[in-house]
């Protein structure tokens, strides 16, 4: 291991953290989540009890906090934010004050704490719609939306404070899919699975979209990569994170393939397709990673499909069309966060 030791994850009772945190705990590091716990305490039980691990239920935005639990951190991995459009829609004041305001206040004080690596995620959807057969990280930025928008806008800030002292990165990760102990099932492969599976019958909405995707171990192995590499490697550098580029409808085709595969004796899936406002359209290039680091991803959307088709068998994911904590709208409508 590199000389990180201990790692602050924010957001780390969330869909990627929910998973990435064990692996870090597996790895030998040191690691403090802080999250608000919305989508249920439970979601890091299976190492509630592990010696290295401290939760701390609580809001980036507030600084007293950050003061008290930055100390010792020799990297942040900061995975917190309202996500997705329309969960930001819902309240935009309150998700503009976590995914932007709170920002430079902690990469500043984590710089000022002694945090070493700042790791964030943005988005790949930071590109909008784009007709560019391949986009590269020097794509122009066109968000489409204030989810969109902010996230690109907090890249600078952490880039601007990266020093020999301070490594920064910015990862933009394609859309995330596969199982996890906090489940999201208002992604695109999840939500094409889970109705696949549950329902018979899966909707696409437009359907010529172009939509990449990753698997979440996959992610999650790449900012282990960005904790061990060396600092010089990847200062000041931004990174897509992709697998494959696939048209919505090519991916409920693959869906409807692996569930019928995977579920004998289901009948046949129909694939029904009504016309859709979202118009988000990009095909992501991935070759930077593994030019300059040498990164591939290791398992298909298919693998991800497949594992949730097994977590729904085995009663991992249960009422999964009705439980609110699986769809990020109704767990924050449900909250009334502020």
């Amino acid at each position: 291991m590199s000389m990180i030791e201990q790692v602050l994850v924010t957001g780390g009772a969330g869909y990627v953290g929910a998973v990435l945190v064990p692996r870090l705990l597996n790895k030998g590091y040191r690691v403090r989540v802080l999250d608000l716990y919305i989508f249920g305490e439970h979601v890091l039980d299976g190492v509630k009890n592990h010696p290295n691990l401290e939760q701390i239920k609580g809001d980036i935005r507030d600084r007293a906090l950050l003061r008290k639990i930055l100390p010792g951190c020799d990297a942040v991995i900061h995975l917190a934010c309202i996500s997705n459009d329309p969960s930001f829609e819902l309240n935009p004041g309150l998700s503009r004050s976590i995914n932007y305001d709170a920002f430079g206040p902690l990469v500043r004080m984590s710089k000022e704490n002694g945090v070493r690596r700042f790791i964030y995620a943005s988005s790949s959807s930071v590109y909008g719609i784009s007709d560019t057969e391949n986009v590269t990280e020097d794509h122009p930025l066109v968000p489409l939306t204030d989810y969109s928008m902010y996230k690109g806008l907090c890249e600078p800030i952490l880039l601007n404070q990266q020093s020999s002292d301070f490594t920064a990165v910015v990862v933009r990760p394609a859309t995330v899919c596969g199982y996890s102990s906090r489940q999201r099932l208002d992604l695109t492969v999840n939500i094409l699975t889970n109705h696949a599976v549950n329902l018979g019958r899966i909707t696409v909405f437009g359907g010529s979209q172009i939509r990449p995707n990753i698997h979440i171990d996959d992610i999650v192995d790449f900012y282990l990569m960005l904790l061990e590499v060396p600092g010089e490697l990847i200062s000041g550098r931004i990174y897509n994170a992709g697998y494959e580029n696939n048209t919505i409808t090519k991916i409920a085709k693959m869906v409807q393939n692996v569930v019928q595969q995977e579920v004998p004796g289901g009948g046949k899936i129909e694939i029904v397709t009504t016309p859709s406002n979202d118009h988000r359209s990009y095909h992501i290039s991935s070759e930077k990673i593994k030019r300059e680091l040498g990164f591939v991803s290791k398992r298909t959307i298919e693998d991800a499909m497949r594992d949730l088709v097994a977590a729904f068998q085995v009663g991992d994911i249960p009422n999964p069309m009705t439980g609110d904590r699986y769809y990020n709208v109704k767990a924050m409508q449900h909250l009334q966060l502020t």
